[in-house]
């Protein structure tokens, strides 16, 4: 009777642990947001990437911000490849640019603002220079009408640095 109940409670057990596995495994297949336009997602481990530069955006943004690149990007910026290879990934984070409580020369960084992704394919995105663009805050997609600007902006200004703003700070 001990070892029936035993085995019984086990099986509830295993059935359960089952029924986790399952829900688990069906959040992870949740579509990730993705940019209007581009459908550009936030990369998985993009904190753990490398810095490439850190920025700092004057008025009216008024942010602190770091670029951030996949190994695919790094090896390009330190072999001075231009243009970047598919597959390149670059992240940028911003946050407000506060002064130090502490120390008043100093800056730290405030509030979360954006965190902005370019991924170089150059087939999928043959019509902006090889580049798809997302803007996220808070992990949400920004609007098509910004979205729209930031080819635009980048085509203006570096067309000849591949339409990427960073350089490399070794």
């Amino acid at each position: 009777m001990k070892l029936t109940y035993l085995l019984s409670c086990a099986g509830a057990v295993l059935a359960l642990s089952g029924l986790a596995a399952v829900a688990v495994a069906n959040d992870d297949a949740k579509p990730k947001a993705a940019s209007p336009i581009y459908g550009v997602t936030i990369p998985d481990g993009y904190r753990q990437w490398e810095l490439v530069a850190p920025a700092q955006e004057a008025e009216p943004l008024n942010e602190l911000r770091a670029v951030l690149g996949n190994d695919v990007a790094m090896k390009a910026y330190r072999d001075a490849t231009l243009p970047f290879p598919d597959g390149t990934i670059l992240a940028k984070l911003a946050w407000k640019h506060i002064q130090s409580p502490e120390f008043e020369s100093a800056s730290i960084p405030g509030a979360a603002t954006t965190v902005q992704i370019m991924v170089k394919d150059s087939k999928k995105y043959a019509t902006t220079g090889g580049w798809g663009f997302g803007r996220f805050v808070d992990g949400i997609p920004a609007d098509e009408a910004q979205h729209e600007t930031c080819f635009a902006c980048h085509q203006a200004r570096v067309q000849g640095h591949d339409y990427v703003f960073t350089r490399y700070a070794p």
